[in-house]
């Protein structure tokens, strides 16, 4: 007879928007979201951001300061934004690793810097098929929310960043101006999925957006939960009022 409370029913869940599905399942279903998108997808960030996400990624790359000779790894880097950003700061003298666990995005990438000097790679951000202490920065840029279990990312990013290593993360956050927050849930909720049906082909992936962000631990948790993996001198940096943060921290 199985076991009601501990039989194979009981098996782990996970958030996927709001809805809660396998563990398992929700690799695939992100990697759905980003196959029905990845042709689109920079357009789309500036259709659906205004073009704010260049402010916000700026931010962050100044933030970094990057020096010429910087081994950085930007995970879930996708079509290669940050790092092309990067480049830019140092003409090109970096060793950069674009890391994605979709390989759609990365062809993306490819194909648009075909001669750039960056590493593509497929690869989990729970699991980065890297060496220890082999970065001296790490960029994570409007993914680790799509990451199963974020602490086990974030433990890899520890990992694989040298003594003295940055890490840099921009992602959606909780809005903190009173009035904007009730806007921005009214432009996520009714005008995103409208705007990604229509000009990206696929509603329910902008309806998997919206409901990810909120899902997301707030500026403080998440703040918390980088400390709890092993990170120094942890901070944060709202970006228009919150509705952005990018968080630090530094490998000791």
């Amino acid at each position: 007879m199985t076991n009601l409370r501990y039989g194979p029913a009981m098996t782990s869940t996970t958030h996927f928007g709001f809805r809660e599905v396998p563990e398992g399942d929700k690799q695939r279903l992100v990697g759905g979201v980003f196959d029905a998108v990845a042709t689109r997808y920079d357009l789309m960030n500036d259709v659906l951001s205004g073009g704010m996400h260049r402010l916000w990624k700026a931010a962050m790359v100044d933030w970094l300061r990057p020096r010429a000779g910087l081994a950085l790894i930007d995970v879930a880097g996708g079509t290669g934004d940050i790092a092309g950003r990067v480049l830019d700061r140092v003409k090109g003298q970096a060793e950069i690793t674009v890391c994605d666990i979709n390989v759609s995005m990365l062809n993306e990438g490819r194909k648009r810097a075909p001669d750039a000097p960056i590493h593509w790679l497929a690869g989990n951000a729970e699991n980065l098929p890297c060496p220890d202490r082999a970065f001296d920065a790490y960029t994570i840029a409007f993914g680790i929310r799509n990451v199963t279990h974020i602490d086990m990312a974030l433990r890899e990013a520890y990992r694989v960043l040298k003594p003295g290593g940055r890490f840099l993360c921009l992602e959606f956050s909780a809005v903190e101006m009173p009035g904007l927050d009730t806007l921005y849930d009214l432009y996520s909720f009714k005008l995103m999925p409208w705007l990604g049906g229509l000009i990206g082909g696929n509603r329910d992936a902008y309806q998997y957006l919206a409901e990810s962000i909120r899902q997301f631990p707030d500026q403080q948790k998440f703040a918390g939960m980088i400390s709890d993996a092993g990170f120094s001198q942890v901070t944060f940096r709202n970006q228009s009022a919150g509705i952005a943060a990018i968080h630090s921290g530094w490998r000791i």
